[in-house]
C-alpha cells in the first residue's frame, strides 16, 4: 500500500461521525498546504510494538537533535485519539505560544505546547485552526 492508501484505509478505519471529521480535516489540509509531503505513521516502533496512535502527516522539516543528529519529520500531523482528533504542530520551539496566541479562540479544544485535541470539527473555529497550522508550517520552514 503506498501512503495515500494508507491514510484511506486509516481514515475509513474510524467509526462515525469521527471519520467524516477526519476526511474533512485531512483534505482542508491538503487545501491549506497544497503539495506538500505526505506522511503516514502506523504507530508502530523499530520492533513492530505499538507504540502511539496512527498519524497522517504533512510537510516536512529537520528536527536538529542536542547531540547533532538530524531527522526529517513532518510539519502538522492529524490523529484519531479516544475521545476525539489530536492536531500536532510540531517544531514550535516556546511551548506555551499555541495556547497563549490561539486557545482562546479555538473554540472547545485542549492546547498544549505542540497539540490541540478537540471532540469534533463542530467545536472549533476552522479558520483558528488553519492560522494555528500556517504558524507551525512558516515557524518550521525558517529553521
Amino acid at each position: 500500500m503506498n501512503i495515500q492508501e494508507q491514510i484511506e484505509a486509516y481514515i475509513a478505519s474510524q467509526p462515525e461521525p469521527k471519520r467524516n471529521d477526519m476526511q474533512t480535516l485531512h483534505l482542508h489540509i491538503l487545501q491549506l498546504l497544497p503539495g506538500c509531503k505526505l506522511w503516514f505513521l502506523d504507530g508502530r516502533d523499530s520492533e513492530n510494538k505499538v507504540v502511539s496512535n496512527p498519524n497522517i502527516g504533512y510537510g516536512s522539516y529537520t528536527i536538529k537533535y542536542a547531540d547533532g543528529t538530524t531527522k526529517e519529520f513532518y510539519q502538522i500531523g492529524i490523529s484519531a485519539n479516544t475521545t476525539g482528533i489530536s492536531v500536532y504542530i510540531l517544531g514550535i520551539k516556546d511551548k506555551t505560544y499555541l495556547a497563549q496566541t490561539f486557545g482562546k479562540d479555538l473554540g472547545k479544544a485542549s492546547v498544549t505546547g505542540y497539540c490541540i485535541k478537540f471532540k469534533t470539527l463542530k467545536d472549533i473555529n476552522l479558520s483558528t485552526l488553519d492560522a494555528a497550522i500556517q504558524y507551525g508550517v512558516k515557524v518550521t520552514a525558517e529553521n
